[in-house]
């Protein structure tokens, strides 16, 4: 399925994984002129009549005007009843309904059994969970396997049965559904009581295959894979040798005191490469080498060189090779998605001009074609878009003074849908009264909001001042007087502004600015806060105990709500270059940022699920539970456990575990910041076995290294473009950068626009319509 995202694609060629399309970016060429043809087709897979009515070519030049607005491949039926059915599927409530499904399928894991429904997941103090019938979770998920059978089935369909065997993404859907099944009807002959569910670890399929643009990031990391396997080789080799070094340098020595670093560090060849292992990510610098430190200085030199060639060099090396390939991946992604809109919108323009129907022709320089104006603004009545894409195209389009459109002006129209909307501001009202019109001009003035910024910054420094002289004072102690007085001159100032700033811009003219929603919002918080005030305790007296049984005093709610006015700053951003600029890229970020959060969901799932697999119920409290609160107690105890400083059991990681879904998540998240991450792969060596490393190193090597460098990529890219923009335009300019900013305008620069020659050569290749020449 195809998404409302700018990168969603592959190409729009037949015979790809991804329906209708494939990723090799070859284009159709045809060696006659355009000019010297002319298109005719049959609408449907039962070959309809050239001639239809106008209906028809409306309904078809719609959908095909939404596959371009969506970017979605046009490779599907055109007949009247299935276009009909296409649009009900793409239509908000369906996917809406689809994506609610999938995140429902998914969200199974965290009451399935071993169920995460506890307050805590320290293993020390954790009640059992509350665990579902049997029946109960297997009925949900039947539910939505049916759906996903539905899904599958009205887009094979759509596309058609020769679509379907050349796409591998419904194939594979199809298996995971099959599996699914399969795996439930054993769950349910077993009474639910079966340890391992298989269609569990499948499961991130259905969110992979619903978005295309994930399924394109994951082509961009399978072609990725060979340069970051050549580097991950130097990484290996790089350990290696500095591990057998290291292991003849710290070899036991005869006087125990000089034993420091190989007892603890260098003891086996294993324990010497995940030392090293956990050095490159810096999270073990400097306790690694202050054993051999503190015997001689220049043994500080073999750590610094194998951190400046391993973590300065090499890791920084596979940065740039995941941003160069990456930047391949967007250009590619964007190349595919403009095609895919041109030839949309050429499908539109071709099928309105059905002779006879809106078309015309004259033979002064060949065959020319032409859409009638009249006729394309029924169509634009019909497309679903955003209005102000609408309001734009159709005003455009009643410029042509002849009431006729062209091949290229057709596509010029649809130039709109690379524009984001700037909201308009509402006109300032206009007063006869003198007092109303200096009121309104002083307000108006930006040096007002500057003052409203230096008392908002007062207030905050005086509530600042006061928690921390009242930072070591009980409830009883405080003397909230003085502290109420400020808060009844702060709200006063802010309720003025408020209203004269009403007055001076209107209320539509007022509520039309972000900002002064937000700080009209607060003042209205402020002032009932305050009212409450009044009406529980009179007149502020000191003498007052203003929390007697409650959770919190009002006049803390007030200063609580006051230190949000430190956000009325933030309108300062927009007024400095390069904090526009920073802002707007964090802006496009979380914008661009569903696919890639969508991966990494992905990712998360599958690995928290062969956690669970591999290490549930592996780490346990000792029996004798004063050991795990004497931090003093000798290593004495038989097993695994131990008390030693910087371990699992000393620094009480016990919530960490992989005991249920929720607390995996939670211990995956942990490792992938890579703080302290070697303490858990410690734990989970000593309670299992040595081979538990490959799992936590895989989960490295896919979180830190993978997708935290994708996520460096993305930044440097959007800064990057933004940057080069705003250096040849104002600080009033930078703000209207994401005017423009789609993906698509990032690389338009380097992306070539198809020619009208491969927009017909596709056109001709589509499977459902028919065309001829």
């Amino acid at each position: 399925m195809e998404e409302e995202e700018p990168l969603l694609t592959g190409s729009i060629n037949r015979g790809s994984g991804d329906y209708g399309s494939q990723d090799n970016g070859e284009h159709y060429h045809h060696e006659e002129s355009p000019e010297s043809r002319r298109l005719s087709y049959s609408a449907t897979d039962d070959s309809y009549p050239v001639y239809k009515d106008a209906d028809l070519c409306i309904q078809q030049a719609v959908v095909f005007i939404e596959d371009a607005i969506q970017y979605r491949s046009i490779n599907h039926r055109v007949d009247s009843g299935s276009l009909r059915l296409y649009r009900w599927y793409y239509s908000k409530i369906c996917q809406w309904g689809l994506g609610f499904t999938i995140a429902v399928v998914l969200g199974l894991a965290f009451i399935e059994k071993p169920s995460s429904l506890t307050y805590t997941s320290d293993i020390r103090f954790k009640p059992k969970p509350w665990e579902p019938p049997c029946g109960l979770t297997e009925g949900i998920e039947m539910v939505c396997l049916c759906i996903f059978i539905l899904d599958v089935t009205v887009k094979t369909y759509l596309i058609g049965w020769e679509e379907f065997r050349m796409n591998k993404w419904l194939i594979g859907y199809t298996v995971v559904i099959a599996a699914s099944v399969v795996d439930w009807m054993l769950s349910i002959s077993m009474m639910c009581s079966e340890s391992l569910r298989v269609r569990r670890l499948i499961r991130p399929f259905f969110l992979l295959q619903n978005s295309s643009l994930m399924k394109k990031t994951l082509k961009c990391v399978k072609r990725t894979l060979p340069e970051i396997a050549s580097v991950i080789l130097l990484l290996g080799l790089h350990i290696c040798l500095f591990t057998m070094i290291g292991m003849l340098i710290f070899a036991k020595s005869d006087d125990p005191k000089k034993n420091g670093e190989w007892e603890t560090y260098f003891k086996n060849l294993p324990k010497a490469l995940s030392s090293l292992l956990v050095l490159l990510t810096t999270a073990n610098n400097p306790d690694v080498m202050i054993p051999a430190y503190s015997l001689n200085r220049g043994y500080s030199i073999f750590f610094i060189l194998f951190s400046v060639f391993g973590t300065y060099l090499l890791m920084n090396l596979m940065t740039a090779i995941i941003y160069n390939q990456f930047r391949g991946y967007l250009l590619m992604s964007v190349q595919t998605s403009i095609i895919r809109r041109r030839l949309g919108i050429r499908a539109a323009f071709e099928v309105l001009c059905c002779p006879g129907r809106g078309h015309t022709s004259t033979q002064s320089e060949g065959h020319v074609e032409r859409v009638a104006v009249n006729m394309f603004l029924q169509v634009m009545d019909r497309v679903h878009m955003k209005s102000y894409w609408r309001e734009a195209i159709i005003k455009a389009a009643q410029q042509f003074p002849d009431g006729f459109i062209n091949g290229e002006a057709f596509q010029r129209l649809f130039n709109e849908l690379d524009k984001d909307f700037m909201k308009e501001h509402p006109p300032k009202p206009v007063y006869s009264s003198p007092v109303l019109q200096h009121i309104q001009i002083i307000y108006s003035h930006f040096y007002i909001t500057v003052l409203g910024n230096v008392v908002a910054l007062a207030n905050v420094i005086c509530i600042c001042t006061v928690l921390v002289l009242d930072s070591e004072k009980s409830g009883l102690e405080k003397n909230n007087f003085y502290m109420e007085i400020l808060n009844c001159i702060f709200i006063l100032y802010y309720l003025i502004e408020m209203l004269l700033k009403i007055v001076a811009f209107g209320w539509r003219g007022y509520l039309s600015y972000r900002n002064n929603i937000f700080d009209g919002f607060l003042t209205v918080l402020l002032l009932a806060i305050q009212i409450a005030i009044f009406i529980t305790y009179r007149i502020p007296y000191e003498k007052v105990d203003p929390v007697p049984g409650h959770v919190m005093a009002l006049w803390e709610m007030a200063r609580l709500v006051n230190m949000l006015i430190v956000f009325r700053f933030l309108r300062i951003i927009p007024e400095i270059k390069l904090m526009a600029v920073v802002a707007s890229t964090l802006v496009d970020l979380v914008k661009n940022l569903r696919a890639f959060a969508g991966i990494l969901l992905v990712v998360y799932y599958m690995f928290a699920v062969l956690g669970i697999w591999l290490f549930q119920g592996a780490i346990t409290p000792p029996s004798n539970t004063s050991l795990i609160f004497n931090a003093n107690v000798e290593n004495k105890t038989d097993g695994p456990f131990s008390m030693d400083c910087g371990t699992f059991e000393q620094l009480e990681y016990w919530p960490n575990n992989f005991d249920d879904f929720a607390s995996s998540l939670v211990l995956l998240y942990n490792i992938m910041v890579v703080n302290n991450w070697h303490v858990f792969t410690d734990a989970y060596t000593r309670y299992t076995t040595e081979w538990s490393l490959v799992y936590f190193v895989a989960w490295w090597l896919t979180s830190s290294v993978m997708w935290v460098n994708l996520f460096v990529a993305l930044i440097l890219e959007n800064f990057t473009y933004k940057w080069d923009r705003s250096n040849a335009l104002s600080v009033e300019d930078v703000e209207r950068i994401a005017y423009q900013s789609t993906v698509q305008l990032i690389f338009r620069e380097h992306v070539q626009e198809p020619t009208e020659e491969e927009l017909l050569a596709q056109l001709q290749q589509h499977p459902h319509l028919h065309l001829s020449w």
